[in-house]
This record gives structure tokens, C-alpha cells and sequence, in this order.
């Protein structure tokens, strides 16, 4: 079981498990919905997902034809995407306990923009940079 949540935690779910491997999504969709240089999301049964409270809270989007986008009307978090008849789309950095598995893939490559390439060669620091 796991237990995830938007920013505010207002919204609050669990899942009983992850339903298919976690991938990371460069589509241009995701980068601007989610402000990113990509989405890290995995698929999750419809049964095995569960609101445990806010799901009032929700807001929706409709971000291409019958593909609805889930958020906290009060913290914007997105948590969920969905389509009639398909495991939802979970947004797996909004969980706050830990999948125990990692990325496998990228998706929509071809829409990776430079300016937002993530590489692990620039410097890194605990919190923030010296001097801050």
C-alpha cells in the first residue's frame, strides 16, 4: 500500500500498487501542465486506487480529447490523468512513501527541449547552493 497526497495535503490517496513500471514523459503536454522538463508518472488499475479525503477539492482538465487531468483546486498539485476504459495515470511524485522502484523509460524523447535537459553532471548540493 501506498500513500500519496497534493501539496497542501488537502487530497490525500492510496494505491495498492503500481500497475505498470514508472516512466518519465517529455511530452510537450506534460511539460507545460506540469512545468517541467518532464512527468514522472506510472499506470494504476482503477480498482487498486483510492480518495481517502478532498476528493471534493479536485479540480479537472481536459488536456487533449477524453484525457482528463486531475489537480488540488487549492495547491494546483496534479495527482491523477484518466481516459474512459484505461488505468489511471499517476502522477508518482506526488505519493509520499516510496514505489521501491525506479524509472525504466522515457517517453516522447523526441519533444525534449535543451534548455531543460537534466543531466547528472552539473554541480549538486544537499539544499541550497553555497551562499544562499
Amino acid at each position: 500500500m501506498l500513500k500519496g497526497s497534493c501539496l497542501c495535503k488537502k487530497v490525500q490517496y492510496e494505491v495498492d500498487q503500481l500497475d505498470s513500471p514508472i516512466q518519465h514523459c517529455s511530452c510537450l503536454t506534460c511539460q507545460k501542465a506540469h512545468s517541467a522538463a518532464y512527468n514522472t508518472a506510472a499506470a494504476v488499475a482503477p480498482e487498486h486506487f483510492r480518495w481517502l479525503q478532498g476528493e471534493s477539492e479536485l479540480s479537472q482538465y481536459e488536456s487533449s480529447p477524453g484525457k482528463i487531468r486531475y489537480f488540488c483546486r487549492c495547491c494546483g498539485s496534479q495527482l491523477v490523468a484518466r481516459r474512459d476504459g484505461m488505468p489511471w495515470v499517476l502522477r508518482v511524485a506526488s505519493l509520499d512513501d516510496d514505489p521501491g522502484t525506479q524509472p525504466v523509460q522515457r517517453i516522447w524523447d523526441s519533444h525534449r527541449r535543451g534548455f531543460l535537459a537534466d543531466t547528472d553532471s552539473l554541480p549538486a548540493y544537499a539544499e541550497w547552493e553555497p551562499g544562499h
